[in-house]
C-alpha cells in the first residue's frame, strides 16, 4: 500500500476476508474488509460479530428481512464500504474481484487499482494456523480412503461411494464441509463426478481424487483402487511409473527451485516408463481455494517458496487401463526440502 501510495485496500471475494479479517460467513452471505493506509481495520458482517473477528472496527447489515435473504447484499455492503472510505477520506482504492467491489464503481467516483496478483502472491506462504486446518482437511481425506477400501467391490454405485466418503469426511471434521465436496469419483475412466445408475465394474480402476473442505481450507489428494482387487500386468506398470515419480518430486523440491522443472523432469520419467503422456499439470498450490499458487505446470513458471503447500498428481490414462492411473500427495516447503502431509498407502490392493 506504501509502494502505491494506496490511502486503503477493500477485498470482498469471501476468501480474501477471511484471510484477513478472520469473517468467515456462509456462502449466502456477503461481508467486505477495509484496510487503511495506517493500519487500522473495518469489517461489514452480514447480521451479528462474529467471534475473533480480526479487525479493530466492525459494523454489521441485515443480510435477510424476516428470514428472507436479501439479493441486493453487495449493493448493501458496498455502500457502507463508500460511506467509511468518505469518512476517512480514502480516495486511492486497492481492491480486489469480487461482487462487492464491483458496486464500488457504481456508487463512488475512486481511484480503484487492482490488487489481486498480489493477495494471490501474499497467500502462497501459509502460516502456522492455516497449515493445522489444511492438515486436519488432510485428516478428512485419509477417513475417506478408510472407508474405500471397506466398501469398493464390483458392484458398488459411484453415488454410493460419494455419499459414503462424504460422510466419512464429514464425522472427521465433526462438522459440515465448507465446500461442496469435490473432483473425482468415477469408475473405469480418468476421472468425472459419481454418476446415477453407474455400478464399478471388475477389472476396472476406481479414481478418487478427493478434496474436501475444512473450516475454508482444501485438501486434494489422490488414491486410486483395483475394483477387484486384481490388477492386471498393465495396470501394475502403470502404476509403478506413477509411483516412481514421487521419488523425483521429493528429491528436487525446495525453496528457490522451478516448478517447470519438475513438472518436465516427471513427464520425462512418464514417457519413459509407461509410454505415455501426462495429459495435465503435475501439481498445484492449495489453500483457501482447491487452485493457487504455486503451478506445477508448463503454462507457468513459478519458484517454490518456503512455507508453500502444493499438491503433485501424475497420472496416465486410456481403455488398457480400464480408468487410470493418478496419485496425488500433498506437501510444504520447508527450508531444505518438502514434507509429505498425506499419511496413507499409495497400493491400488488391500
Amino acid at each position: 500500500m506504501n509502494k502505491r501510495k494506496l490511502d486503503a485496500l477493500v477485498v470482498g471475494l469471501p476468501h480474501h476476508v477471511y484471510y484477513f479479517g478472520n469473517l468467515s460467513r456462509s456462502w449466502l452471505h456477503e461481508g467486505a474488509m477495509v484496510l487503511f493506509s495506517d493500519g487500522r481495520s473495518w469489517a461489514a458482517a452480514p447480521n451479528k460479530v462474529p467471534e475473533n473477528l480480526a479487525v479493530d472496527e466492525a459494523v454489521t447489515f441485515e443480510a435477510q428481512w424476516l428470514a428472507t435473504l436479501r439479493q441486493e447484499q453487495p449493493a448493501v455492503v458496498a455502500g457502507m464500504v463508500v460511506d467509511v472510505l468518505g469518512s476517512r477520506r480514502a480516495k486511492r482504492i486497492g481492491f480486489d474481484a469480487s461482487v462487492v467491489t464491483s458496486q464500488l464503481a457504481l456508487q463512488a467516483e475512486l481511484q480503484c487499482e487492482a490488487i489481486d496478483e498480489h493477495l494471490w502472491q501474499q497467500r502462497r506462504v501459509k502460516d502456522a494456523d492455516e497449515i493445522a486446518l489444511l492438515e486436519k482437511a488432510v485428516r478428512c481425506t485419509e477417513a475417506m480412503y478408510r472407508r474405500a477400501r471397506e466398501i469398493i467391490a464390483p458392484g458398488i454405485d459411484e453415488i454410493e461411494v460419494y455419499t459414503q466418503l462424504h460422510a466419512a469426511a464429514v464425522k472427521e471434521a465433526g462438522e459440515p464441509l465448507t465446500a461442496l465436496l469435490g473432483n473425482d469419483f468415477a469408475c473405469g475412466a480418468g476421472g468425472g463426478p459419481p454418476r446415477a445408475g453407474r455400478a464399478a465394474k471388475p477389472g476396472e480402476l476406481y479414481v478418487l481424487d478427493v478434496g474436501p473442505a475444512y473450516r475454508g481450507y482444501f485438501a486434494d489428494n489422490c488414491r486410486v483402487f483395483a475394483v477387484n482387487r486384481k490388477p492386471t500386468d498393465g495396470q501394475m506398470r502403470a502404476w509403478e511409473a506413477i509411483v516412481g515419480c514421487f521419488p523425483t518430486v521429493e528429491a528436487m523440491a525446495k525453496p528457490g527451485v522451478r516448478c517447470r522443472d519438475i513438472y518436465d523432469a516427471v513427464y520425462a520419467h512418464i514417457a519413459e516408463k509407461s509410454g505415455k503422456r501426462l495429459p495435465h499439470h503435475l501439481g498445484h498450490g492449495v489453500g483457501l481455494q482447491p487452485h493457487e499458487y504455486p503451478h506445477l505446470n508448463s503454462r507457468w513458471d513459478d519458484v517454490l517458496m518456503e512455507g508453500e503447500y502444493f499438491t503433485v498428481e501424475p497420472g496416465v490414462y486410456g481403455p488398457d487401463l480400464a480408468g487410470g492411473i493418478r496419485i496425488e500427495n500433498n506437501y510444504l516447503v520447508t527450508a531444505t526440502g518438502v514434507r509429505n502431509l498425506l499419511d496413507f498407502p499409495m497400493q491400488m490392493t488391500w
